[in-house]
């Protein structure tokens, strides 16, 4: 990507800038020199005029380019340089507005200061020969230099606050601390900078950590592929923070994908590795193959084999009948061999009740008109939402599965591959996979149809008569197994889906059916006498076609 004229020039001129108040803060440091002091503290306007010229023209770019291009993400990253920039000359403008309040910096570590903002300086040099040779290696530089500050900063305060203890020259020991914890800031935005450098010469937002495990595993796979040129596409980003890329190889001018790249928090994705694992121990063949793991820190990565087929969502939305029928016979007879084989005779609790109480909190904070008091109508009392959940939590107590099954854990639509010219079913993210009640699954799968916010009437029929199969699945399961509560657990479950399912929607309409047929099933459940629960029937004409 070749960058405007005005975004090159006034990133060379903010550059220049920036260095000149690091050169102005250790001139000041050093001497207390006041003119070096007053240039710091008043220039602030000229660093933010330069960073809104660059958003500006950086913005100007973005509208002009065409919708299916790479340029976007090296231009956003150009956005942050300037604002990481920008960040660091108020660091050095506070800590001069900090010095200028001293008699005296006997008590400062002042060379070790000055030290530390040179090393910023000469890590600001690097900015622009990365820039323009895309060489990322400098980019690591900068990422290495942020890890060496840290590691000084850190031991900088940790001498000023023990030498507050003594209660002598306090102030001086303070202002240290504080701009002690400015450079610690400084080498933050040099990280970030770093970051910056890698999306803009990657083409795709990325940052130096995931960047060093995505090579990492890419060196791998190239090795285990005898493949080269690996080339790597941004897929999806989780709510729970990891990000998915496919990492893809031409050939013969198509895209062949040979791997799924995620990173992220080391324990779930050490969750999705152990849940991997397990499965090709319990029932081999429904889960990818794992290619590498590595973890660093509080962070770790995970490839995993890249799975030919169709989500099952994409067959339901964009596909024929005859192939969702298809996979939906082969789903269901997928599931029965699952739940027979891994079957143990170990009664099982899901706390379906439990699991909703652990997420109101999220679901009120999106919809607070959710929360309602008792109401007295008539006469009747109708208890407020928390008390009845906390009721039917009470009476679920006394309901437990007969058997326990290995479920997936997050059976949504589109957790489930078809494979057509095999005729094979497949599982994807598997991250909670344990020994548990089969409702639990089914329950999520049938909510996770409803929830599509799709209106027209022939596919909205499509995915609540999907919705509805799985349910004769796995009734016809739980009369083969002599589970007499199936339809009883499965009211509970399903009214956990959709209450907890809320806290993803923002259409109010939806998000109040969905809520409303949680407190109906609820309320319906209550009404059984456990004794009683092979007589009791889930409603579901009522939920999911009225």
């Amino acid at each position: 990507m070749v960058l405007s004229q005005g975004i090159r020039e006034n990133l060379r001129f903010l550059l220049v800038e920036v260095g000149g108040q690091l050169d102005n803060l250790i001139e000041f440091l050093s001497d207390k020199n006041r003119a070096a002091g007053h240039r710091i503290l008043h220039r602030g306007g000229y660093t933010e005029n330069l960073k809104r010229r660059i958003h500006q023209a950086c913005l100007e770019q973005i509208k002009a380019l065409p919708e299916a291009t790479a340029d976007a993400p090296q231009l956003r990253a150009m956005e942050r340089i300037a604002s990481e920039l920008e960040m660091i000359a108020d660091l050095c403008r506070d800590s001069a507005s900090q010095l200028s309040e001293l008699d005296s910096t006997a008590a400062l570590k002042v060379k070790q200061h000055a030290k530390r903002l040179h090393d910023i300086g000469n890590g600001l040099g690097l900015v622009l020969p990365a820039l323009e040779s895309s060489d990322l290696r400098l980019a690591q530089r900068l990422a290495k230099l942020e890890t060496k500050l840290n590691r000084r900063c850190r031991k900088m305060r940790k001498d000023y606050s023990g030498r507050l203890r003594e209660r002598s020259k306090t102030q001086q020991l303070i202002a240290g601390l504080f701009i002690a914890r400015n450079i610690e800031q400084m080498g933050h935005c040099l990280l970030n900078i770093s970051d910056a450098l890698v999306s803009s010469a990657l083409g795709q937002p990325m940052n130096m950590r995931r960047y060093n495990s995505l090579r990492a595993s890419m060196a791998s796979l190239e090795q285990t592929r005898q493949q080269q040129g690996l080339q790597v596409q941004p897929l999806a980003e989780t709510r729970s923070g990891s990000a998915i890329s496919a990492i893809s190889a031409d050939s013969d001018g198509e895209t062949d994908y040979l791997a799924i790249f995620k990173d992220g928090e080391e324990h779930k994705l050490r969750e999705e590795r152990d849940g991997v694992q397990s499965w090709h121990e319990i029932y081999p063949g429904l889960a990818p193959r794992i290619i590498n793991y590595h973890k660093w820190g509080q962070s770790a990565a995970l490839l995993i084999e890249h799975l030919s087929g169709l989500t099952l969502e994409r067959i339901l939305l964009h596909e024929s009948d005859r192939l969702l029928r298809q996979a939906l016979n082969r789903l269901g007879k997928t599931l029965h061999s699952v739940w027979r084989e891994t079957r143990i005779d170990q009664p099982v609790g899901a706390g379906f009740m439990a699991q909703t109480q652990q997420r109101l909190a999220e679901v009120y904070a999106l919809h607070p008109e959710f929360r309602q008091g008792d109401v007295a109508l008539c006469g009747l009392q109708y208890p407020g939402f928390d008390p009845l959940l906390e009721q039917a939590r009470a009476y679920e107590s006394a309901l437990k599965a007969p058997f326990s099954v290995y479920i997936h854990g997050d059976f949504n639509i589109d957790n489930i591959i078809y494979e057509p010219n095999e005729g094979q079913i497949r599982f994807i993210d598997l991250h909670r996979s344990c020994y548990m009640d089969y409702v639990q699954d089914v329950s999520v799968f049938m909510v996770s149809n409803y929830r599509m916010q799709i209106l027209d009437p022939p596919r909205r029929r499509r995915i609540m008569a999907t919705a509805l199969e799985l349910y004769r699945i796995a009734a016809e399961f739980a009369r083969s197994q002599g589970d007499l509560g199936f339809e009883l657990r499965l009211a509970l479950g399903l009214a956990r889906s959709f209450v907890t399912s809320t806290r993803f929607i923002l259409d109010e309409s939806l998000a109040a059916s969905m809520f409303l047929r949680a407190r109906y099933l609820i309320e319906q459940a209550l009404r059984v006498n456990p004794d009683k629960a092979r007589e009791y029937r889930i409603p579901l004409q009522e939920i999911f076609i009225g």
